[in-house]
């Protein structure tokens, strides 16, 4: 788990816009990984498990920076 939270650390780094274009980018992969797996070719389930909670993570860390502009 000590992986996860210097993944999380480095997303807090960046910008709304670059988190956005990573969102955008998980989600394409999420999509083809998806189609993969509903053709039968993609062996490692557990990346659809990834990618969701991956997306979840950058839109939590999206809305905590648009939650402290407003604040401010």
């Amino acid at each position: 788990m000590a992986k996860l939270t210097g993944d999380l650390q480095d997303l807090r780094k960046k910008d709304i816009q670059a988190l956005e274009s990573m969102v955008l980018e998980i989600r394409e992969n999420q999509f083809k990984n998806r189609m993969k797996h509903k053709t039968g070719q993609l062996t490692e389930s557990h990346l659809l498990t990834i990618d969701r909670k991956k997306i979840a993570q950058i839109k939590t860390i999206i809305n905590e920076k648009k939650s402290e502009e407003v604040s401010k």
